[in-house]
């Protein structure tokens, strides 16, 4: 199974998702897994992640310094069988991209997240540490859920 994780420059939201992922599924030997993150945009494209995410990811034990950002693409609703946006105007600009004869699922990383109060991962870019770690619990919560349903079916 290929699992995507979607924002919108693939430098804070989705590369967060991306690692927790990552080293979460490891430790749950899920290893029938594999991920990527990719933005909507490719305003950092072949960058590393902001350096707050990068920073805030390594105190919660998540290694983000070796992703490097790319732009969702025609093939990515071919090649992965998720795309996981982080909020709304991700989702929608992913259903617009959308082929019709695509195969990739996408929904909402959040659709998981157990407290429908959380619909929406908020951009942190323009916040402070807080949103940052907000981010962190968020995609821990729905990334937890979403491996639970995959180990229902």
């Amino acid at each position: 199974m290929k699992i995507m994780f979607v924002c919108l420059g693939n430098i804070c939201r989705s590369p967060t998702a991306h690692a927790i992922a990552q080293k979460r599924a490891i430790e749950q030997g899920l290893t029938y897994i594999t991920f990527s993150s990719s933005g909507t945009s490719g305003y950092h494209v072949g960058e590393h992640p902001d350096e707050r995410a990068i920073t805030h990811g390594a105190q919660h034990g998540y290694d983000l310094s070796r992703l490097t950002a790319q732009r969702l693409t025609q093939d990515d609703f071919y090649e992965q069988d998720l795309l996981l946006t982080m909020d709304e105007q991700n989702y929608q600009d992913v259903l617009a991209m959308q082929p019709s004869d695509a195969t990739a699922s996408i929904k909402r990383l959040l659709d998981y997240h157990p407290d429908p109060k959380f619909a929406q991962v908020p951009d942190p870019y323009y916040g402070g540490q807080a949103g940052f770690d907000a981010v962190i619990a968020m995609c821990e919560t729905a990334i937890d859920a979403l491996f639970s349903e995959l180990g229902k079916k």
